[in-house]
């Protein structure tokens, strides 16, 4: 079987990776490879580059974030930049717990989430190899075998620096197995697993009542101390607290500001020095990343209470809000959906844009700029231009949006995902449309107990702004499949343009074939088209020019100007024949009895439907019908 296949390969591929050796071997191959002398947050610093990092203009875009997180490259960006990267090297905010705070289902547990499975596969890599005392219970660097009076020499002879101390279990055995004698130390490599808990830790608060600071820092071995004798052995101490076993990677906090006060005092040296305190011992060094993540009611309440103050020092707060573009949003929505059993179910094209077009202008702030309204600023945060702004306004938009929370509240992409759910099973649709979802999150509102009344009416409001963009998306795609009905239509009154204008800028005049007339440019023919696109009368006769000059360029290479060589007087030549043949569209899709001429019509506009824009039958049927209705409004 070609399983068997795969766990022989498997096994094949964990023996590789597998080390021993000495610390003497150890220190042979870190000196040669700085490298694998990584603290945490360099480590993960590493993990989040080697993935790659894209630079888009202004804007840095992490691959390591790109399967799972969405419209989030700016948020991303500094999180990266402004901690992990100052944390690599050195910087104070390496000593500082990182807490992400956000709405809900904003993307915080993914993020974590990713950095834990991230370590587990970047520790299987060479880049990425960590190595630790063999035998260590906090599986630690085996440089804190190398006394500290010797660590300034080497790192003036490495560059490597060695901060911690030798857990105490290992110091026992250094002095009770080896004699001092550090080079005979056995070393390993490690791969870092949260199910095996090593160097991946998670952390839950329960019952302040039942549970134990131990869950954190370890335990003593009751059972050990008749053999030990004493409670400050180390061999009578349980060292698999979280923070332990999370050494040299990451332990999620999770629900950090709701813990019992007792769990965070352990947080404020640790952060700050590098050590905790468990048990009789000395304090124990720990080199790992604690993150947490919150939502922002709960950080409100956490450092408005004074004796917080001390660990609120300590922390540093990255703000992780809501996406707020719609073509990320429909990612979002996929992914989801893709991950689903019903992922066969067919959804009509743009159903999840108009999804998401609802979501994020729940998100939105309305702009103080004069002729900015939510769904200009929805367009141009999506990387449209809108009439009056471009994408050189965008920088300042979210300057001014982050000061207004912007993406910090609205609708949660999980409601959204339910209601697209309840669709996708309701009465077991082969195909949902845009309208179906849309209705099932207007139904949802009234579910929704925590909503308020005037919040529910706005989120009403927006669905049907919603609803208003999708018909006019409805319409351009019945539009374009008319058009290609009538493409020789399209390619006459392009000809008959082109013959216009450039007899307009030349000066000349139009020869009649039939009647051996001259004539004057169409000019009424010509603001027809040009008004399609909103061309004024002043930019007529540039936009005229720049439609000769793309001809003669097309010329000079021995290409022919075409329907689709310019962009922008392709959608003018749609839009001008679709307004000409409108009644013809309203005629053929209201009618319940076509004749053979319109029921052709019918079937040329359904089939490019179903084979150039993904409809299937049934949705290709349900928008030809529906945009007739709209044009008989």
């Amino acid at each position: 079987m070609e399983v068997i296949n795969w766990l022989r390969e498997y096994r094949e591929v964990e023996a590789a990776l597998a080390w021993s050796g000495t610390f003497a071997d150890y220190l042979q191959m870190v000196t040669n490879n700085p490298k694998l002398a990584y603290h945490a947050h360099a480590r993960i610093y590493a993990m989040i580059k080697a993935a790659g990092v894209e630079t888009i203009g202004e804007q840095k875009r992490y691959k390591f974030f790109d399967k799972e997180l969405f419209g989030l490259d700016r948020t991303l960006e500094r999180l990266i930049e402004e901690y992990f990267h100052s944390a690599a090297k050195r910087l104070d905010v390496r000593k500082r717990i990182l807490l992400l705070m956000g709405p809900v289902s904003g993307g915080k547990s993914t993020i974590v989430s990713l950095l834990k499975r991230g370590l587990e596969a970047f520790t299987r890599t060479d880049e990425g190899a960590v190595y630790a005392i063999d035998g260590c219970p906090m599986h630690e660097d085996p440089l804190h075998l190398l006394p500290v009076s010797l660590r300034p020499q080497f790192e003036e002879l490495y560059g490597i620096r060695i901060e911690g101390n030798l857990c105490p279990v290992c110091r026992l055995r250094l002095d009770e197995e080896f004699g001092g004698e550090v080079e005979r130390f056995p070393a390993k490599r490690i791969l870092f697993s949260e199910e095996q808990r090593v160097g991946v830790g998670t952390f839950t608060p329960s019952d302040p009542k039942s549970q134990d600071i131990a869950d954190l820092t370890g335990s003593i071995d009751f059972s050990s101390i008749t053999e030990y004798g004493s409670e400050s052995d180390p061999r009578a101490y349980r060292f698999d607290g979280e923070l332990n076993k999370a050494n040299r990677g990451l332990m999620e906090f999770q629900e950090m500001l709701k813990s019992d006060e007792k769990f965070l005092w352990n947080l404020l040296s640790l952060s700050q020095e590098g050590n905790f305190k468990a048990g009789r011992f000395a304090l124990i060094s720990a080199d790992e990343l604690v993150i947490a993540h919150t939502n922002e009611s709960e950080y409100r309440t956490f450092i408005a209470n004074k004796k917080n103050e001390a660990l609120q020092s300590r922390i540093i707060v990255m703000h992780i809000p809501y996406n707020l573009k719609v073509s990320d949003e429909v990612k979002i929505y996929e992914k989801l959906i893709s991950q689903s059993d019903i992922k066969n179910v067919h959804i009509a094209p743009h159903s999840l844009w108009a999804t998401s077009v609802f979501s994020v202008l729940s998100r939105l702030k309305l702009s103080k700029k004069q002729g900015m309204d939510l769904v200009k600023k929805m367009r141009i945060y999506d990387g449209e231009d809108v009439e009056g702004f471009n994408q050189k306004d965008i920088k300042e938009l979210m300057m001014e949006g982050e000061e207004l929370g912007e993406g910090m509240a609205g609708v949660d992409p999980r409601y959204v995902i339910n209601r697209i759910s309840t669709a996708l099973i309701r009465d077991e649709h082969a195909c949902i449309n845009a309208l179906d979802i849309l209705r099932a999150l207007k139904d949802g509102l009234s579910q929704h107990t925590s909503i308020m009344k005037e919040e529910k009416d706005n989120l009403l409001n927006l669905i049907s702004v919603a609803r208003r963009e999708y018909d006019e998306m409805a319409k351009k795609e019945v539009q374009k499949a008319f058009v290609y009905a009538y493409e020789e239509s399209a390619k006459s009154l392009l000809n008959n343009y082109l013959d216009n204008v450039e007899a307009f800028c030349n000066s000349s005049k139009l020869y009649d074939p039939i009647t051996s007339e001259e004539l004057a440019p169409d000019e009424q023919l010509m603001r027809s088209i040009e008004e399609q696109i909103g061309i004024s009368e002043n930019a007529k006769k540039t936009f005229r020019e720049e439609i000769l000059i793309r001809i003669s360029m097309y010329a000079r290479k021995g290409r022919t100007f075409g329907y689709a060589s310019h962009e922008r007087l392709k959608e003018a030549i749609e839009k001008k024949l679709f307004a000409d043949l409108k009644d013809i569209v309203k005629i053929t899709t209201s009618i319940d009895h076509p004749d053979q001429e319109q029921l052709l019509r019918i079937n040329n506009v359904m089939d490019r439907l179903v084979n150039e824009h993904s409809y299937c039958p049934i949705c290709a049927n349900e928008i030809v019908k529906y945009v007739g209705a709209l044009l008989n409004r």
